[in-house]
């Protein structure tokens, strides 16, 4: 059975089960970041709780409010989720704007610093008076600035935090990515049904909700696989020597490297792997999707040639509307869209989308709204929100050839 089969059957076999599915009662593979059950999950976002009145939301226009890295580790994410968003605002505006009236983004930056997520979102909320919140990207931000979204009744989408804790926290909380349970064990049955690969070490950050997350569910699927995780090592985000770690790994002879950090990381990674000797294949996770990637691996044919990464979308993929949004992003921004871009793109559509279903700046009816988005045909895939806030969509093996990530195959849950 190939991987595209094999995944349909299982994930059929869990949904039956109850533990997976748009509508089956949640997202999750039954233990989700360490622990928790789709019950557990489920019981958790709908528990009663307290909120603050936040101030009402300015009315002669739609302000939303936009939170991410925009000069921190990670500002790569930050800046093309602006991007995504701006070419969102741009269509919508162009066509009259939401319920007949211009829409506004007010920008905010977290800097990588889950106190100034809290503070950004704070902002956003009492002085600009926003409707609602798209961001963050990393797990960790959207865990800090959703708690306070959620706090205030504030709806908020996060086009890529993929950790399943991050749409726990309240019924407000949404996003519009797949989660990194399915994430995870789509590369752990990528590399044993497709690369012939089980002996494999990881390698992650310690520190990140994202990367312990991934870490767990990969570590889980090629156990069930018959795979060997030969060495389960880590590193900090402030790390810049990964030779102890690689020397270890070396030694081992693992067959590959599964490296589920963010680009930063893994460009030195990778480039000290190689100068140890280390040719085992690379594998990682939605955090390598940056520009900057490659670059800080030694460049094109180097380090990463020939490494293997899930992701959300391709901006080499043919499909008529990934393509025109291909061509307006590059129109305005002179460089392809990253898979982060088109997430923000997506979850801005599906704000706009929700606003003008709610019929009004009523932030209970906007959170319904959203929560009912079915069928939406985004640039990374056709999906509906679930019970949890998330979604259920496809997931694409981008290969590193030269400087692109070029799709290999693309997966349906």
């Amino acid at each position: 059975m190939d991987i595209k089969r094999a995944l349909v059957a299982s994930f059929a076999m869990l949904a039956v089960a109850g533990l997976i599915g748009c509508n089956s009662g949640g997202s999750g593979s039954g233990k989700i970041g360490g622990g928790s059950s789709a019950e557990s999950r489920l019981a958790e976002r709908n528990k009663e709780r307290k909120r603050d009145k936040a101030p009402d939301p300015v009315q002669d226009k739609i302000v939303i409010g936009v939170y991410g890295d925009f000069t921190g580790t990670n500002s790569t994410f930050g800046q093309d989720t602006k991007e995504g968003v701006a070419i969102a605002l741009e269509e919508a505006n162009a066509a009259g704007g939401v319920l007949g009236l211009p829409i506004e983004v007010v920008e905010e930056d977290t800097r990588t610093d889950q106190t100034q997520a809290r503070n950004a979102v704070t902002k956003l909320i009492q002085k600009d008076k926003v409707l609602a919140v798209l961001g963050e990207v990393a797990s960790s931000m959207s865990i800090a600035g959703g708690k306070v979204c959620d706090q205030y009744g504030v709806p908020m989408i996060t086009p890529s935090s993929t950790n399943p804790k991050v749409t726990d926290i309240g019924q407000y909380i949404f996003r519009v990515c797949f989660l990194d349970d399915f994430q995870g064990t789509s590369m752990a049955r990528y590399a044993v049904n497709d690369l012939g690969i089980k002996k494999i070490a990881i390698l992650y950050d310690v520190e990140s909700d994202y990367s312990v997350g991934l870490k767990d569910f990969f570590k889980a699927e090629l156990a069930k696989l018959g795979g060997e995780v030969t060495h389960e090592l880590s590193f900090k985000p402030a790390d810049t020597d990964y030779r102890s770690q690689l020397t270890t790994i070396k030694n081992s002879k693992a067959e590959a490297i599964y490296i589920p950090g963010y680009y930063k990381s893994v460009g030195s990674i990778a480039r000290q792997a190689r100068e140890l000797g280390i040719s085992a294949k690379l594998l990682g996770g939605d955090g390598w999707s940056s520009s900057e990637l490659i670059p800080g691996a030694g460049g094109p044919g180097k380090a990463l040639e020939g490494a293997y990464f899930t992701d959300h979308f391709s901006a080499l993929d043919p499909n008529e509307d990934v393509q025109n949004f291909v061509k307006k992003y590059e129109a305005k921004f002179k460089k392809k869209p990253s898979a982060l871009a088109a997430l923000a793109y997506d979850a801005a559509k599906v704000l706009f989308q929700s606003i003008e279903s709610a019929g009004s700046q009523d932030r209970a009816k906007l959170r319904d709204a959203i929560a009912n988005i079915k069928d939406f045909k985004g640039v990374t895939g056709t999906f509906s929100i679930n019970e949890h806030g998330d979604v259920l969509k496809t997931i694409t093996i981008v290969q590193v050839k030269g400087n692109e990530f070029v799709m290999v195959k693309t997966l349906e849950p």
